[in-house]
């Protein structure tokens, strides 16, 4: 087979065979053949689109091309979620402990942040020694033990993703759709999942700004999931503006510590963790509804089980487990400016996007690959949408390492605020559910 025939098949729109995508898999993930043509074949494919069962067949084949996770010791059902990415979107900290202590077993496999989005690797990056590169005999005894494991991915579990991601992001055809299905679901494939919960962003803040184009990606990320035999369901969560009450790193981390402490100041936070989790509970089979497991997943935060979950885990991957009691023992950065109303009246936007901007200018996010993270910095955001605010009151805290990033930070920031006189009543989170 000459990869310079799959080229020229799938540029004259025709359809490919389950062979010939296995071999697409093979030489990505084995450097069979040279990045150029990888290149073309990625653009065909962002041209000419593929249907449902070429995805089906793509995401099987990029999951084969490496290890299977091999969790098929652990008795207890297995799941996972996914976001499709967000600011303020650190849910996973949280959810993954409340989900185990609820009894799922969560492999919990993230990624590092790019732009205004951030990544949960960075998050518990900020957490002094906390280990995420961990190999798949450690990431079985951390789900055998605790009940979860936070990881990134390895070398060895799904390699083709890997080679294929990184040429997406250089040459332009990150937006093809049957390519971001499969990117997505070859690793959940590979973790050998039994329910999948798809947390997919609309908004500002999110990779599709328009329901319709998150409805689509949604609908194709469910049916080719159980199309591999993973039941999945896509949650549509809102990022109009941030979620929660904190943009950053260990600011994120200070945000899960609270929540699972039983602090509910954070509402929309709250919301999309229940509802997440909610679904994983109810698709792995220990509970009837979504509220039901809502509920349940209620009790472990009033009994701090999650918590102590969590604690666990930081020790067992070499973190510092005391700033799990303490997250003022988390990274701070050397400044901090408290940002106040111009005028008074209600919050009505509060533009997510421009938030995640405004974090990677004070230094918490990344604007390009190599850029290294100030683990302190980020907002604290006293005010979000449907607020009431005087003139000069406090509507956020920023943090950086200096007073120029501060400075543009704060511009950044006040571009995303807009203040109106008249009543707002701020969007639901969950806007709909895709099964």
């Amino acid at each position: 087979m000459l990869f310079l025939d799959l080229i020229a098949k799938k540029r004259d729109g025709g359809r490919h065979t389950s062979g010939e995508l296995e071999f697409v898999a093979r030489a990505a993930a084995k450097g069979l053949v040279p990045d150029y043509q990888l290149s073309a074949w990625l653009m065909a494919v962002l041209c000419r689109g593929m249907d449902e069962k070429e995805t089906v067949e793509l995401t099987r084949a990029m999951a084969g091309s490496g290890e299977k996770l091999g969790l098929g010791a652990v008795a207890r059902p297995k799941a996972d979620k996914h976001s499709t990415g967000g600011v303020g979107d650190g849910v996973s900290l949280a959810l993954a402990p409340l989900a185990a202590a609820c009894g799922l077993a969560v492999p919990m496999m993230s990624g590092h942040g790019l732009g205004h989005t951030g990544g949960t690797l960075d998050k518990l990056e900020s957490i002094q020694g906390f280990r995420v590169r961990l190999e798949p005999p450690e990431i079985r005894a951390q789900v055998a033990k605790y009940g979860f494991s936070l990881f990134g991915q390895t070398g060895a579990l799904a390699p083709a993703d890997r080679a294929l991601y990184a040429l997406r992001d250089a040459t332009a055809t990150v937006p093809a759709r049957p390519l971001i299905v499969s990117s997505i679901l070859s690793k959940k494939v590979a973790e050998e999942l039994d329910a999948l919960v798809l947390d997919v962003k609309v908004g500002s803040g999110a990779i599709f700004r328009d329901a319709k184009s998150a409805r689509e990606l949604a609908r194709s990320l469910v049916k080719t999931s159980k199309g591999l035999g993973m039941p999945a369901v896509a949650v549509l969560t809102a990022m109009e503006q941030p979620l929660g009450r904190y943009v950053g790193n260990a600011l994120e981390v200070r945000q899960a510590v609270e929540i699972l402490r039983g602090d509910e100041n954070a509402a929309d936070y709250l919301e999309c963790l229940l509802a997440l989790g909610g679904w994983m509970l109810k698709l792995g089979g220990l509970s009837k509804t979504p509220g039901a497991g809502a509920a349940l997943m209620r009790t472990k935060i009033k009994d701090g089980s999650g918590l102590r979950l969590l604690r666990d885990c930081v020790l067992s991957q070499g973190g510092d487990p005391r700033v799990i009691d303490d997250p003022a023992l988390l990274p701070e950065s050397k400044l901090s400016r408290t940002v106040r109303a111009a005028k008074s009246g209600v919050v009505c936007a509060l533009d997510a996007r421009r938030i995640g901007q405004a974090a990677v200018l004070l230094g918490a996010g990344r604007a390009f690959k190599e850029q290294e993270l100030d683990y302190g910095a980020g907002l604290e955001l006293l005010k979000k949408v449907g607020d009431r605010v005087a003139k000069g009151e406090p509507v956020a805290v920023l943090h950086a390492a200096d007073e120029v990033k501060i400075g543009l930070g704060e511009r950044e920031y006040r571009e995303a605020l807009r203040i109106s006189a008249k009543p707002v009543r701020p969007k639901p989170v969950v806007l709909e559910i895709i099964r």
